[in-house]
């Protein structure tokens, strides 16, 4: 372990090197005892054009002063990490001092968005509160601007430090406020089950984004709060807001119809980011889904590797096998199928549709259409005929944005319209409807849904190495994955919400390799990784002291293995 020097002896670091080549900055890697906090630098940029330094702030249980109910549950933790986070953010760029030669004089932490998700970015134990940032060593051209650099060390940083880590800094109303959002909807998720609903949207809740780009709340004049339908109105207890009211979505097949811009997809988006808490003042803060909820799409040209379709896709031209069915290049309907098998693999039990987003095969054929083209020259049974099965046999709910098929009028349990942004509850007008215009369509099951194969990665199908570096892992953005020689396409696993959960799901696929001994089952893989997340922390997934991991889900994980390129299984038989 690194001994512990005084501050003072950075200081002088910093003078000696100062106007010397960039390189001496590697000088100053070590620890240093601040009179609130203990300064780690963990590792030094090379230039001042390279990602900025690592550095961490300790700052010890009595002087940050927070107390253990803040923290005492995995709620309330998650909460208070989340609060600090944004404090800390907030108090960099009020002290913003960017000057000199690439990234000098940046102190940043990892941003969160509107969600509160398990990061790595604060990190609070019994010890007490570590903060991770980078810094922007400061130079002029290459030369180390080291006045400049004792000033973030001696004067910025510490003020970041007793801005945002320590209590006395903080409104403790506005923290109990952050936790106890957070603590009450994990409340809300956890009694789903309890009341056999597969999501809630609260009385009250703002479901309309600011934009296509944004996805803060909008603030005009004329949002239209939710309001449940009376019939579908439920009333949960929670710890912090108390007996909250709202919509509960049954399990079964639930349809969302409507006019188009009425709200349909903006309350299938909603409860498909419920998986997550939202941040007081979103406007979806008590908006919660089953925690395996799935966005399922179609994904022109998407990798799939021997994932059987044959629940939904046989007899294709040519002979192909789908109950191991592989594909360069699949097409929307496959795809889709593909994405609903490997879901299924992995454990999910809500999927969330949108037609827009779904190939118009795949989830119907209409009489004309079966009058037109026998079933012995379709290949495809559709979403229609499979989603009431999925449901009985095997547990698997499902919530449909419909606007220009009845035929679901037949299959639903439940049916909300969506009428200027209000939800009305309209199952039994839409079965008098159904039975007074009947379709005459002819469901094209042929033989029972069968149970879903477990599939086994060939861990030899996982190399990270490219030229001469054995592992080159990088997330780009939050919907690309840079894996050794091939980059993995996310951009269509929507429930990804940060490039700080894209960043850990591709070191998580590098450490899941580890448990791919030819016997495991991908979703045993899965569930390996995701205990040991659980019992130590993300930290597990890399050998540094990263602060720029967020938390994500098996579902994740196993959505981005299954579209690598390079992907290899080892046993595709039932």
């Amino acid at each position: 372990m690194t001994a512990i020097q005084p501050a003072e002896t950075l200081r002088s670091l910093l003078r000696r090197i100062d106007g010397k080549g960039y390189g001496q900055y590697g000088d100053i890697r070590g620890q240093y005892q601040f009179d609130s906090f203990v300064l780690c630098i963990d590792h030094v940029q090379k230039d001042p054009f390279a990602s900025p330094s690592r550095v961490r702030v300790l700052v010890d249980a009595g002087a940050a002063g927070f107390t253990d109910d803040m923290w005492s549950t995995t709620s309330r933790r998650r909460g208070l990490c989340d609060y600090l986070t944004r404090a800390f953010c907030q108090a960099a760029e009020r002290s913003s001092a960017r000057s000199g030669s690439g990234k000098s004089g940046l102190i940043a932490m990892d941003e969160p968005g509107q969600e509160i998700l398990e990061r790595t970015s604060v990190v609070i134990r019994d010890a007490g509160v570590e903060g991770r940032c980078v810094v922007g060593l400061p130079a002029h051209g290459r030369r180390i601007a080291g006045r400049e650099a004792e000033k973030i060390f001696f004067e910025r940083l510490p003020e970041c430090v007793a801005a945002s880590l320590v209590l006395r800094a903080h409104d403790s109303n506005r923290i109990y406020r952050h936790i106890g959002v957070a603590e009450d909807a994990d409340v809300l998720r956890g009694a789903l089950r309890e009341q056999n609903l597969v999501a809630f949207v609260a009385d009250g809740a703002v479901l309309p984004r600011e934009s296509g780009a944004s996805d803060r709340p909008m603030k005009s004049a004329d949002v239209v709060p939710f309001a449940s339908p009376p019939a579908l109105r439920v009333e949960i207890a929670v710890p912090h807001a108390g007996p909250l009211t709202g919509m509960g979505i049954p399990r079964g097949v639930t349809l969302i119809v409507g006019g188009g811009y009425h709200g349909k997809s903006t309350l299938l988006d909603a409860l498909t980011a419920g998986v997550y808490t939202h941040i007081p003042g979103d406007g979806r803060e008590y908006v919660v889904s089953d925690p395996a909820a799935v966005k399922i799409r179609a994904e022109d040209g998407r990798r799939v590797e021997a994932v059987d379709i044959s629940p939904f896709i046989t007899g294709i031209p040519g002979g192909k096998d789908t109950r191991s069915f592989s594909s360069e290049d699949a097409s929307g309907s496959t795809s889709q199928a593909a994405t609903i098998m490997e879901a299924l693999e992995a454990g999910a039990r809500l999927f969330c549709i949108d037609e827009d987003t779904s190939a118009t095969n795949f989830m119907i054929r209409d009489r004309r259409m079966q009058a037109l083209v026998a079933k012995e020259h379709e290949p495809i049974t559709p979403y229609i005929d499979r989603v009431r099965e999925l449901f009985t046999e095997f547990g698997v709910s499902s919530v449909i944005v419909i606007g220009g098929s009845g035929d679901y009028l037949d299959v639903a349990d439940t049916v909300i319209c969506m009428d200027a942004y209000r939800p009305d509850l309209i199952t039994d007008a839409a079965r008098k409807i159904a039975v007074e215009y009947p379709t005459g369509r002819i469901p094209e099951t042929g033989q029972a849904f069968p149970r879903w194969q477990e599939r086994i990665f060939d861990a030899r199908s996982f190399s990270p190495a490219k030229g001469k570096r054995a592992v080159r892992i990088q997330a780009r953005g939050k919907g690309t994955i840079v894996f050794g020689t091939t980059d993995i396409d996310c951009t269509a696993v929507e429930q990804i919400v940060s490039e700080s959960q894209t960043r850990a799901i591709a070191d998580a696929i590098w450490y899941a390799v580890q448990y791919m001994d030819g016997s495991a089952t991908a979703a045993g893989v899965a569930t390996r990784v995701m205990q040991d997340i659980e019992m130590q922390g993300l930290d597990i997934l890399s050998s540094r002291k990263r602060g720029d991991y967020a938390a994500f889900r098996s579902l994740e994980l196993l959505m981005a293995i299954n579209r690598m390129r390079t992907l290899r299984v080892v046993q595709a038989e039932r």
